[in-house]
């Protein structure tokens, strides 16, 4: 456990940010799966919102936002 006063804060900041963090990821992962599983133009309209809104928050980062992403285009293309 920490000891100097900031540490303690940045560990309770830490938990707040993932515990809000933690349901959008959950939705995006959900709506990734769904657009990859039954590829359908409101389905992947829907994951490519969900993942711009985790990008623009800082939940994921570019890469992985941009990764994501060709892979539910690669699965709708198919």
């Amino acid at each position: 456990m920490a000891n100097i006063k900031s540490a303690k804060k940045r560990i309770l900041v830490n938990e707040t940010k993932r515990a809000n963090n933690l349901p959008k990821k959950s939705v995006m992962k959900s709506s990734i799966k769904k657009a990859v599983v039954n590829p359908s133009e409101e389905t992947v309209k829907e994951a490519n919102k969900r993942i711009d809104k985790a990008l623009k928050s800082g939940i994921i980062t570019k890469n992985k936002a941009a990764r994501a992403k060709s892979r539910i285009a690669k699965s709708l293309n198919k």
